[in-house]
């Protein structure tokens, strides 16, 4: 299979391989534990989980796109 039928280039794999790592670290910052009808956790409110993770995973997910419409240097 020659590299001129396929969609995405080298570069293309490397930048989806960040992207999805930095939306899957996004995710991770989100998570942790939970209120209960017994307890109230005051940790769900906090910066990290309400501002920087969800920031983090848009940019994430903004780097996916990119790197799906970057255009493969074709090389003949």
């Amino acid at each position: 299979m020659s590299d001129k039928n396929l969609a995405f280039g080298p570069i293309n794999y490397i930048v989806l391989g960040i992207g999805l790592l930095i939306v899957v670290a996004g995710f991770i910052l989100m998570a942790g534990d939970g209120t209960t009808e017994s307890v109230f956790n005051p940790e769900i409110f906090s910066d990290l989980r309400i501002k920087v993770a969800p920031v983090t995973t848009l940019f994430g997910f903004i780097v996916v796109i990119a790197a799906i419409l970057i255009k493969p240097r074709r090389h003949e």
